[in-house]
């Protein structure tokens, strides 16, 4: 089943058709919406033959994530998929995956967590487990995802790098919106990824390992010293690892960042996601009106990439950062956070802080419009005003 070229596919089917193509040695899974239909696709494949992947169908996402464990610390090369109150069940085995330097890849199908209950898209989900140690890849439409599925295998599994990596789609918009995604031949991406050979297998009674033991005072700091270089190794192996790719799949390159109309943008909005998409279109009408706008769009929002950032900021009089994840801190998102202290010691650009589309709440073109006002009237006043604001809300 080789659907090569172009394809109206959903996100989720994107996302499953690529683990298809990549056949994981295995593949835990629990369903939670708008992840479901993605891991129902990929169950599909396996009862057709298509893979030979061991689907593990557990009790839940906490059994799932301990089953990634279990299985990639034997050696296996393991994928799942989770969203939301999934994601935040198996907390507690998503920070053990990452210490334990195992490179499961698992997509998340961005979606609010509760409470109150939603099933509608923000970043709330990924942004709190930011400091996990995971590598986080967001995509901005169905073909991205599908993209950055296969570049997340290679990047999880690099000798310098060793860490899980969640490559994120928005919950609805992009799981379920139906797109033309362009398919790569199968032995393209199998080759691409190749074979895995764990260097550490546990299940080798050659060469027997002491996997998980009570870590005291005198080796634990020694060991998260180790996973903060394997983090700091990705900031070198993710574009090497894209280039390959756009080169190999005759794609748009792939980094850290992707500017939109930056060269000489003046006033700049930040955004994840498939915000970035709508964003663009607005660019390119208020540039029809003379304005020098423009978007930068963080893909990789761990590792952080600093240098990207203020390389590609440092022209800008004002930067408007859209957050759709709230911190409740009081002054601001997670991805207006990470901004803020990535130029603090080079760039004394104004910054404004954007909380916008809680629990899927659509961004509409005039609202973006405003965004890119404010950031006009800030770059003249030459201050901020209010910091942290809100678009869209009923106030």
């Amino acid at each position: 089943m080789n659907k090569q070229g172009y394809v109206a596919l959903t996100g989720n089917h994107a996302v499953a058709y690529g683990m298809r193509q990549i056949n994981p040695d295995v593949a835990p899974a629990y369903p939670i919406t708008p992840q479901t239909s993605l891991m129902q696709r990929f169950a599909d494949f396996v009862s057709d033959g298509d893979v030979d992947t061991e689907l593990i169908l557990v009790e839940s996402e906490h059994s799932a994530m301990s089953a990634a464990v279990g299985a990639s610390a034997a050696g296996a090369r393991v994928m799942t998929a989770t969203s939301a109150n999934g994601l935040a069940l198996m907390w507690e085995i998503v920070y053990i995956a990452a210490s334990s330097r195992l490179p499961i890849v698992m997509t998340v199908v961005n979606r609010a967590l509760s409470g109150p209950i939603n099933i509608h898209c923000d970043h709330s989900d990924t942004m709190g487990a930011r400091d996990s140690g995971w590598i986080q890849i967001y995509g901005e439409n169905a073909q991205e995802a599908y993209e950055n599925l296969i570049q997340a295998v290679r990047i999880a599994e690099h000798p310098d790098v060793r860490l899980p990596v969640m490559p994120t789609l928005d919950g609805f918009i992009i799981s379920h919106g139906m797109e033309n995604v362009k398919l790569f031949e199968d032995k393209k991406v199998k080759d691409f990824v190749g074979e895995y050979e764990s260097p550490h297998p546990l299940i080798n009674p050659d060469k027997p390992y002491t996997f998980g033991p009570l870590d005291l005072y005198d080796y634990y700091f020694e060991h998260k010293r180790q996973q903060a270089q394997a983090m700091e190794n990705a900031l070198k192996v993710i574009p090497e690892v894209g280039a390959e790719f756009s080169k190999e799949f005759e794609t748009k390159e792939y980094g850290f960042t992707e500017g939109y109309m930056l060269d000489d943008a003046e006033l700049v909005v930040v955004a994840l996601g498939s915000t970035a998409g709508t964003t663009k279109l607005v660019v390119e009408q208020l540039r029809e009106k003379g304005v020098k706008a423009g978007l930068l769009k963080v893909r990789v929002f761990r590792p952080f990439p600093q240098k990207e950032v203020i390389e590609k900021l440092k022209n800008a009089k004002a930067v408007a950062v859209l957050d759709r994840a709230d911190s409740f801190n009081a002054i601001g998102g997670p991805l207006c956070g990470e901004i803020k202290a990535a130029i603090y010691s080079k760039l004394s650009t104004p910054i404004v802080n954007y909380i916008y589309g809680l629990g899927g709440r659509d961004i509409k073109l005039g609202q973006l419009k405003k965004v890119y006002k404010e950031l006009e009237e800030i770059k003249d006043k030459k201050e901020v005003g209010q910091p942290l604001r809100y678009l869209g809300v009923r106030q």
